[in-house]
């Protein structure tokens, strides 16, 4: 299909308002803004009612199993062998039929993101940087979401790791809502992505103070009291 057949569909699909936006960032202008995310690897994780998941296995991704991620994740498996193969630690999860639904990585080195933001991440010694985490559609809502995370920080604290850091787009609510309930805190430092028609990118850094997670904590239930006639 043409690149004007592909334009026709998106507008049947998604409407011509939604389409102009997609184009305006993709061709023309982009920002991202990432909050600076981080938390130790010892307090316990805050209660959740997230769903349970079938058994999967849990391996460590290396340049000769990628071929697991074709199933769910086809486009990334060249991404992931090149993360391999730069040594950084990746964690997947397999299904029955041998199929990825799930990974995440670790770096505990400055981790430069040249396959979509194109910045570098710094670590401090004692930190490591948590990336590329994401699950298949079927497992959203699911304690995979948890279970992940915390098999890599095992891995990561084996390491010599005590914290992990890492980014969230200022406008993903749902990750933001994850890191809520994973207990992380804010850095008070957001990371400006710009991208300018496709091709350019401009970086910098602004500070804050006032929180960016409180207005989407669930209010606290007010205690109910009992009359007594």
């Amino acid at each position: 299909m043409n690149a004007l057949g592909k334009l026709r569909q998106h507008i049947k699909r998604k409407g011509l308002r939604a389409t102009i936006r997609v184009v305006w960032r993709r061709y023309v202008f982009a920002h991202w803004g990432l909050l600076w995310m981080k938390r130790d690897l010892v307090s316990p994780v805050p209660p959740h009612q997230l769903k349970p998941y079938p058994p999967l296995r849990l391996e460590t991704i290396t340049v000769h199993n990628t071929a697991a991620f074709v199933g769910h994740f086809g486009d990334r498996v060249e991404t992931m062998t090149e993360l391999a193969a730069e040594g950084y630690t990746g964690h997947m999860y397999l299904d029955a039929n041998g199929d990825t639904v799930a990974f995440i990585w670790g770096s505990t080195r400055t981790y430069h993101d040249r396959h979509f933001y194109g910045c570098s991440f710094p670590v401090k010694k004692g930190e490591f940087f948590e990336f590329g985490g994401e699950l298949a559609p079927p497992y959203w809502g699911t304690t995979l979401s948890v279970d992940l995370q915390l098999q890599l920080w095992k891995a990561m604290q084996a390491q010599g790791c005590h914290t992990v850091v890492d980014v969230c787009e200022a406008h993903n609510i749902p990750a933001l809502k994850l890191h809520i309930r994973m207990g992380y805190q804010e850095q008070g430092r957001i990371l400006h992505v710009y991208r300018l028609f496709g091709r350019w990118r401009f970086f910098r850094e602004t500070r804050y103070s006032d929180s960016r997670l409180d207005a989407l904590r669930k209010p606290p239930r007010s205690p109910v009291s009992e009359s007594v006639a």
